[in-house]
């Protein structure tokens, strides 16, 4: 059993397997995702590991799986217009279209053909409403201002272009909600201060979406707070893991902007996306920032928003 008190240490260790276990099942969604696989790559027992789990991301990891698995899907039947819903199922891990189906419902209140016609240009979050019978409503908030108010503020605000980017060697550190990525960011800059890697000159901080904020929780997202290195590195150090960005072709939407406008640039440069007739690929939506808004007068900081496309 966990300790009903564990020191700094190996709270530490349990994190660092724990980002190793989302990392595999977030790109194996599709795989055998068992308690007993789960928790050899974890290298604890399935007990110990069960409770770890849930004691480091607050669920268990059956309730994380599903979620996740019908997150995606969610994703995939709005961007994906093109890939079947039955395909969608069997890619993301589930057993049977029936079984898909009601799952979905479960977490969105619609089966999926129902929430495949919701068109991300009409609405640009879910929320979700516990009832008191324990039954998930679904909610779908307004868009922010209609679509050509919308793409008004995105040519005013934003310059975008479609271009070819190259893989990124990265140093990266896992947040699970919104609230936790400015810590994360602490922990990278610690760990970089005493590699002597920051500060230095065009030092470029980076921010992986390995969620969407269309279909998860802002305390269930999970976010990388990630540094641009020249080098890949070679092993994790502590919570400081390896990732690697795909080269390839990129929506870029490029601005100075504060905070408060950082949803309406994502949700107005989905929007020409799809107003442009580009899909999003399997590969995830990231912001590069080239100032720091903490040292402007105005809060604002220089940001490139890049979503993967084909």
């Amino acid at each position: 059993m966990i300790p009903l008190s564990i020191n700094a240490f190996e709270l530490e260790e349990y994190k660092k397997r724990i980002v190793k276990t989302i990392r595999y099942i977030d790109e194996n969604l599709d795989a055998d995702l068992s308690l007993e696989k789960i928790a050899g790559i974890s290298a604890y027992s399935p007990f110990h590991f069960h409770r770890i789990f849930k004691l480091i991301t607050g669920e268990t990891l059956q309730n994380y799986i599903i979620r996740k698995r019908t997150e995606k899907s969610a994703f995939f039947l709005a961007l994906r217009k093109d890939v079947g819903i039955k395909d969608i199922c069997f890619e993301l891990g589930f057993s049977n279209h029936s079984v898909f189906t009601k799952t979905f419902k479960k977490y969105y209140g619609v089966p999926p053909s129902e929430f495949r016609k919701t068109s991300p240009e009409t609405f640009h979050k879910i929320l979700q409403l516990q009832r008191k019978n324990g039954q998930v409503d679904t909610v779908f908030s307004q868009y922010i201002c209609n679509i050509e108010n919308l793409l008004n503020w995105t040519t005013m605000n934003l310059k975008i272009e479609v271009k070819e980017m190259p893989e990124m060697n990265l140093a990266s550190v896992m947040s699970l909600g919104i609230v936790n990525v400015e810590p994360s960011f602490n922990v990278l800059v610690d760990w970089a201060v005493k590699k002597n890697l920051f500060p230095r000159e065009n030092v470029k901080m980076i921010s992986v979406y390995h969620d969407s904020f269309k279909v998860t929780p802002p305390d269930k997202v999970r976010i990388h707070a990630c540094m641009l290195l020249k080098e890949k590195l070679e092993k994790q150090e502590g919570e400081i893991f390896s990732e690697t960005l795909e080269g390839g072709k990129y929506i870029v939407g490029s601005g100075e902007v504060t905070l408060h406008d950082f949803e309406q640039c994502w949700v107005s440069l989905f929007l020409w996306m799809n107003e442009h007739h580009y899909s999003m690929r399997r590969a995830f939506p990231f912001e590069i920032y080239h100032s720091n808004f903490k040292e402007h007068p105005e809060g604002k900081m220089i940001v490139d928003f890049c979503i993967p496309v084909y």
